[in-house]
């Protein structure tokens, strides 16, 4: 294993993994190039595939063979992938269908381009928040009369339970509202900024916590 010097030297890449799953023709291609190259693999606790240790001359090959089989990769201007608990596939707790849920946010945004940093968006599929949706910067938290949306959370040394906006809307409802936190921090923000930082803005569209 290399130095953790030498592999601060090298390049990494990331695969983004929407709702946290793995499909088995990336995993496959993914065991089958680590062999081949000799990088590191880690999953990131934003639930995306992370191959690091990788050698420069290798990026492009790599990055061409997973694109082959499907892999879509992190970079600058993209739309955020969500991330989620588990839900109601596999969690006796959850009450929604937080990969359904996610799938549809990034179909509504997916044509947004040049999207500014860094906000983030987390969605809990019930009360137990296991996504930490009350800690990022918009979190969908489901209940069982509906969604609360929580906006400027935060973690880092200085962590910031964010404000609760509304209480109980409806899927459709929350997509709307999402659209509008993200339109409101694409307006305010000039190069990045978290939502934390917009809450006391005087035009921020949810001055009060409920």
């Amino acid at each position: 294993m290399a130095s953790i010097e030498d592999l601060k030297k090298k390049s990494s890449l990331t695969i983004l993994l929407p709702g946290g799953e793995l499909p088995l023709a990336i995993l496959h291609k993914v065991n089958e190039l680590c062999a081949r190259y000799r990088f590191g693999i880690y999953l990131s606790t934003v639930q995306n595939l992370r191959l690091y240790g990788v050698d420069e001359k290798d990026l492009g090959p790599i990055k061409s063979e997973l694109a082959a089989v499907g892999a879509e990769f992190k970079g600058p201007g993209k739309f955020p992938l969500p991330k989620i608990c588990i839900g109601s596939r596999s969690c006796n707790l959850g009450i929604i269908d937080t990969m359904d849920l996610s799938r549809k946010i990034l179909d509504r945004f997916k044509g947004r381009e040049n999207v500014k940093p860094k906000f983030k968006i987390a969605i809990s599929g019930c009360p137990a928040v296991c996504s930490d949706a009350m800690l990022t910067d918009i979190g969908l938290v489901a209940t069982r009369v509906g969604f609360d949306i929580y906006a400027g959370g935060k973690g880092g040394p200085t962590p910031k339970i964010g404000r609760r906006i509304v209480r109980g809307v409806d899927e459709e409802k929350a997509l709307m509202i999402i659209e509008e936190l993200v339109d409101f921090h694409d307006r305010k923000t000039e190069k990045k900024q978290r939502m934390a930082k917009l809450l006391d803005d005087p035009e921020f569209p949810y001055p009060d916590a409920v």
